[in-house]
């Protein structure tokens, strides 16, 4: 079988952990013999870690509407500029790589108007769901967006460009697999017709687990870890100020990449002697979340799935978080971590820290249910159900 998956970021030009998701996806459909390839976005981020040759073609060469993490304002001749260019690398990819099916990842801030060009080549799609792209996208397709309301011009800008102007993604991509039951749902909110659609959960790497075989649970050290993407959805703010109420000595990590302008916000919020920010290569995350006494999630958003606890979870690290989203299919208070509400500010954190530090009985048992909670949930299942749709995909055309 050929695969063609077509998405924004592609490790290891990325900002967080579903493009590792799919990079995990193509690695493992690679050894199931397919033949694979990746077409991304040209975005880059300086000093990428180190990735060895996968083995397939990976084309960064797509242009989207994201800029610096802003949508600006561009004019007509710049959006058909866009449009243009990603059709013309598509069609000489397809024509390269004559995929069976074509597998589609984040688009959003990308041109909708891909998937069009790929049901109109009669190929079949299936789209991996790690975000709500499905719900956002159109309204920062710059492109697509201008035709929304206005029937009559989508139809004479299509016929003089012959690019899509009204795309279809619902009617366009045969089968949706979402990461969680919480992305499924917004897909009904915002009406989103599957023919065919599922859940699969993807639980944490194996190295998270190995990481706690070998750690010695020391005393507590007040020695906190954030872990994600720097983005003001995350709270990260709250971790931060939570600290400041925190007796002397406690000190939190921010680990992670993402919006530069928040990154500097929360620099500027932040007391060095309290807190560290630190780029830690991927190979050393494992220990780094096994070797700190406390993982703090709160995020204000409703996360689409919440990876980063379920590996603290399996590094036997305790986890205090708020339950908003994906995460609240799988968070129990006082059984696998400690629940709390972002909106009661940072002293909500800090008491469940303090908490934390100061009940022994409490950790022990948040790090017993943890670790079950982590291994119930296949570290591949969601690459799994993607290559079993994209296989179906393939077989339903004679492939």
């Amino acid at each position: 079988m050929r695969i063609l998956a077509i998405g924004s970021m592609y490790p290891p030009h990325h900002h967080g952990g579903y493009e590792l998701i799919w990079e995990s996806a193509m690695e493992l459909l690679r050894d199931a013999g397919h033949e694979v390839a990746v077409l991304a976005t040209d975005f880059t981020v300086p000093d990428p870690e180190p990735r060895l040759d996968p083995g397939f073609p990976v084309w960064r060469e797509l242009r989207w509407y994201l800029r610096g993490n802003r949508f600006p304002r561009l004019s007509a001749r710049e959006r058909l500029a866009v449009e243009s260019h990603n059709a013309r690398v598509l069609g000489r990819v397809l024509g390269e790589v004559r995929p069976d099916a074509v597998a589609w990842w984040s688009m959003g801030g990308m041109s909708l108007s891909l998937i069009e060009h790929v049901r109109a080549a009669g190929i079949p799609s299936v789209a991996a769901m790690c975000d709500d792209w499905f719900a956002y996208a159109p309204e920062v397709d710059a492109w697509t967006r201008a035709f929304g309301r206005r029937p009559r011009l989508a139809r004479a800008v299509g016929a003089v460009t012959r690019l899509p102007t009204r795309p279809d993604p619902a009617a366009a991509i045969g089968s949706w697999v979402f990461l969680s039951h919480e992305l499924e749902a917004r897909a009904e909110r915002v009406g989103l017709e599957r023919r065919r659609s599922r859940v699969a959960h993807r639980g944490p790497d194996r190295i998270f687990a190995e990481a706690a075989a070998v750690r010695e649970h020391p005393p507590w050290r007040w020695q906190l870890l954030y872990l994600g993407r720097i983005d003001r959805r995350k709270g990260v703010d709250l971790a931060i100020e939570a600290v400041a109420e925190l007796p002397e000595g406690a000190m939190l990590t921010v680990v992670g990449g993402g919006d530069p302008e928040e990154l500097a916000r929360l620099q500027a919020l932040a007391a060095p002697e309290r807190v560290a920010f630190d780029d830690v290569p991927r190979e050393e995350l494992a220990a780094t979340v096994a070797n700190c006494d406390a993982l703090l999630f709160p995020v204000r958003w409703h996360e689409p799935w919440g990876l980063v606890p379920l590996e603290a979870m399996a590094a036997e690290t305790p986890v205090v978080a708020s339950a908003r989203g994906g995460p609240a299919e799988y968070l129990r208070h006082e059984e696998n971590c400690l629940v709390i509400d972002p909106d009661d500010g940072p002293a909500a954190l800090a008491a469940a820290v303090r908490r934390l530090a100061d009940d022994e009985p409490l950790r022990l048992r948040l790090v017993e249910g943890g670790r079950a909670t982590a291994a119930g949930i296949d570290p591949k299942g969601f690459e799994k159900a993607v290559a079993e749709e994209l296989e179906l995909a393939a077989a339903n055309t004679g492939a």
